[in-house]
This record gives C-alpha cells, structure tokens and sequence, in this order.
C-alpha cells in the first residue's frame, strides 16, 4: 500500500459538478494506492502511520490535534514509466481488491476517531487543495 500525504489548509473533491468530500481546516489529504498483495496488515498500519505521523505544525498529528483528513483512492500510484513512453498500472490492484482495502483504511482512521471525508472510489474527480508548506510524504507499507 502507498500513500501520498500533504499537509493542507482547505482540500475538496468535485465529481460530476458536487462537492463529495472536503476539509476546511488544517488536515491532510491522502492519495491512497493499493497493489494485489495488500491485505488488512497494511490496512492498520497505513491507517496508524497516517493518524500518528507528526506531520502538523508544531510537530503534532492527525490525532494530536484532531485535525480531519481527506481520502482519494489513487491506483496510479503505481504506476510504472521507467520504460518507454506510455505507463503500465500492472502493480495496481484491481477495484475488487482495492476498494475494500480503500474503505478499509478509511473506517479504520473513523474508528480512532479520525473525521475522514472521502473522494468516490473509481470515479473521475476533481481535487482541489491549498498546500500548508507544501509538505507532502509518501508512505509505503513495510
């Protein structure tokens, strides 16, 4: 599972001309990816690493703070163009594997008290956000 985080001010996601998730508030906003071998190990660690990182002002976390957090499900995180000139997404899981995992890690940061908003899995999305830094990570599980 691979995750980009960036710290923001303001985050949203527009499909089809409405507003399905977004964040007013300092938070973060997560691309999440998954490949075929990921299961629920890297549900709880993801979930964990992006409730806990220290990634705020003052070196504080999405716990810490209580700071909410905007989800996008993103297969081409795995992409691959080290070759030729068109990408290949072979290491992206397919929706029937990742959705579930997707949901997965969103009701995992819910259930730790997290107010995660949502983009809509496997839909065209529109995302927009105000960059706190920019500070952005990119996280991958063990």
């Amino acid at each position: 599972m691979r995750a980009v985080l960036q710290r923001v001010s303001s985050a949203s996601v527009v499909v089809d001309g409405t507003v399905v998730g977004a964040i007013d508030s300092p938070g973060l906003l997560v691309y999440l990816g998954v490949t075929h071998d990921d299961g629920a190990d890297e549900v709880e660690w993801m979930a964990r690493k992006i409730r806990d990182l220290r990634l705020l002002d003052d070196e504080r976390s999405v716990a810490d703070v209580g700071a909410p957090v905007l989800v996008v499900s993103q297969f081409t995180l795995y992409g691959d163009a080290r070759k030729g000139r068109r990408p290949t997404w072979v290491a992206a899981a397919p929706g029937s594997v990742s959705e579930p995992l997707y949901d997965a890690v969103c009701a995992a940061l819910a259930a730790a008290g997290t107010r995660v908003e949502r983009g809509v899995f496997g839909a065209h999305m529109e995302v927009s956000s105000v960059n706190d830094g920019p500070f952005t990570v990119v996280l991958e599980t063990p």
